[in-house]
């Protein structure tokens, strides 16, 4: 820019044209300096040297891919005024960036808008359109843009292919893009290391980390030698398949003085996740030492997993440590530092650091997410803070935070364990009235809280509702209305309720037995208790879950723990 300014100064001399503008312009665009970059523009438009297609491709394409796609198409359209046509460098720049954000729609009208006015795609056009098709799953779409593409002369190159690939991988289909690899070779395009790794990342989201190895040593095979990424999303796949030990010994192979490559960053992080989400903490933070001890000094993600690692753990004084550490080193706590710490110290309900470090992230700029919110009111409401739970939850609304399902379960449990059943009913009505639908949890909470409170028939009438959108009861549910009608002693409505749990294969377990045992107590000693009952789904350490037992083998089972209730059953 200095320079830029000499020339004007000396302009007798060496007076600035087109290809200087265009070059400072692309330079600042690269640089992400946009706005000076508007600012020689506007100046050539005033001056001698007007912006040509080069000037306007450069910045129309600066400005899609920063997210100002509006201003890009207002520039497209100023320039066709200007007598300038868009060639298909510039069509397919702005292709890209369209299939890129999803909007693949937009993409197909600009292919068409240039075919319109004769402007001829090329390999660069149909790659992209290709990619954003298969992505989305529209693969006749992308099969007919390849037939069109060969029709037309235009050979598929690496970049073609690879993003197909990308594609079939995307969408669950790595078998396919294996098929897809031999086609290349039938055709004579060698598949790039980039290609590999998007089949060798396919198989592990699809938790096939033993067919994504197959691939990496196909490509060994083949002259292809695998890089970081290649490593990075082998252990990225061991790791999320709980394969730890698997991951230590790929991370020994990598930090061997004899491998041809070393980890970076993200591969020991990848590796501290995998071990710390495993319980493994002391071996992610030998790991974390041998890290620091080859020179990495990781990154806030590093520190934020091993934070989260301790607080699990419930090592406060060690995670505390680690957040010193990562700010002594030159690290900003983020949003995330924020979550792990918030929700670690709400799990172990070490509310007044919690709440402290919660104003911390307010006044550092960060906006707290509905997540911390929910995390906070729900603590709050286990020790009975009801008032700061909902001051809390007022706060989000205030702020136009996404108020969830979850924040209205938390403070309709907490205002109903208060005994406040009108409050409750308010926050229900307000929930449906922002287009909020109760969720299997919240229907729980009501029907426990309000059979508790003795209110049988308004959680009966819950159940109803609950059954009727589609959510099926659990044990839990069907343990609070046992109780409920056996308090009461609605006998009818036990014994229905008891049919229904068997109709629904609920499983029995300790406390619901109990609880069908208190039932069975405040039934009279005429009914027949084995013609009444069913039979049910019963879970024990030596039975697997959903496993039946028959009304007879269960009475006899209470019979034996409990011979004062008199269930005489024939053995």
């Amino acid at each position: 820019m200095d320079l830029l300014s000499q020339m004007k100064k000396n302009s007798d001399y060496v007076a600035p044209d087109n290809v200087t503008y265009n070059t400072l312009i692309t330079g600042l665009c690269k640089a992400k300096r946009l706005v000076e970059a508007r600012v020689l523009f506007d100046a050539m438009k005033v001056g001698e040297s007007k912006p040509n297609l080069v000037t306007y491709s450069v910045l129309i394409d600066c400005l899609c891919k920063n997210d100002q796609v509006c201003e890009g198409l207002v520039l497209l359209e100023e320039m066709e005024r200007e007598g300038l046509k868009a060639d298909v460098f510039l069509y397919s720049s702005l292709i890209s960036v369209f299939c890129g954000k999803g909007d693949v729609e937009r993409g197909i009208e600009l292919f068409d808008d240039m075919k319109r006015k004769k402007v001829s795609p090329n390999v660069v056009t149909y790659s992209c359109l290709m990619h954003g098709l298969s992505k989305i799953g529209r693969w006749r779409d992308a099969s007919d843009m390849l037939k069109d593409m060969t029709a037309r002369g235009i050979r598929p190159d690496v970049v073609t292919y690879s993003g197909l690939a990308d594609g079939l991988c995307k969408n669950g289909r790595a078998e396919d893009a294996i098929k897809l690899l031999d086609l290349m070779e039938q055709k004579g395009e060698e598949p790039s290391t980039f290609t590999y790794n998007v089949v060798v990342n396919g198989f592990c989201k699809e938790d096939r980390v033993e067919d994504a190895f197959r691939i990496v040593e196909m490509m060994a095979k083949k002259g292809r030698k695998p890089d970081v990424v290649t490593y990075n999303t082998l252990m990225k796949g061991l790791c999320g398949a709980g394969k730890v030990d698997e991951a230590m010994d790929l991370w020994n192979l990598l930090v061997s003085d004899k491998f041809h490559m070393k980890p970076d960053v993200f591969t020991f992080n990848y590796l501290i996740q995998g071990l710390c989400k495993e319980g493994h903490l002391r071996d992610a933070v030998r790991v974390h030492s041998t890290m620091v001890e080859m020179g990495f000094l990781g990154n806030i993600v590093t520190y934020n997993v091993l934070i989260e690692g301790y607080l699990s753990v419930r090592k406060l004084i060690k995670a505390l440590g680690l957040w010193k550490n990562a700010v002594d080193s030159g690290f900003s706590p983020n949003s995330m530092t924020y979550r792990v710490f918030i929700l670690g110290l709400c799990k172990m309900q070490v509310l007044n650091i919690a709440k402290g470090l919660f104003i911390k992230m307010k006044d550092s700029g960060i906006k707290p997410t509905v997540v911390e919110y929910n995390a906070l009111m729900a603590s709050l409401c286990r020790e009975d803070s009801l008032e700061q739970a909902r001051s809390l939850f007022q706060e989000m609304r205030n702020v136009n935070h996404d108020v969830d399902v979850v924040s209205f379960n938390i403070v309709i449990d907490g205002t109903l364990k208060a005994g406040d059943t009108k409050h409750a009913k308010e926050l229900l009505s307000e929930m449906l009235n922002m287009d909020l639908i109760p969720d299997a949890v919240t229907f729980s909470i009501l029907i426990n809280r309000f059979s508790k409170l003795g209110l049988l028939d308004e959680a009966m009438s819950l159940y109803e509702k609950m059954v009727s959108s589609g959510h099926v009861p659990d044990g839990v549910v069907f343990d609070s209305l046992l109780k409920g009608c056996g308090l009461k002693g609605e006998i009818e409505k036990v014994i229905s309720l008891l049919h229904q749990m068997a109709d629904k294969d609920v499983v029995l377990d300790s406390k619901l037995t109990s609880t069908i045992l208190a039932c069975l107590c405040h039934m009279s000693r005429d009914l027949d208790v084995e013609k009444i009952l069913p039979n049910f789904s019963q879970h024990t350490e030596h039975t697997s879950k959903g496993t039946t037992i028959k009304c007879h083998e269960f009475l006899m089972k209470l019979n034996d723990v409990h011979p004062e209730l008199k269930l005489f059953v024939a053995r």
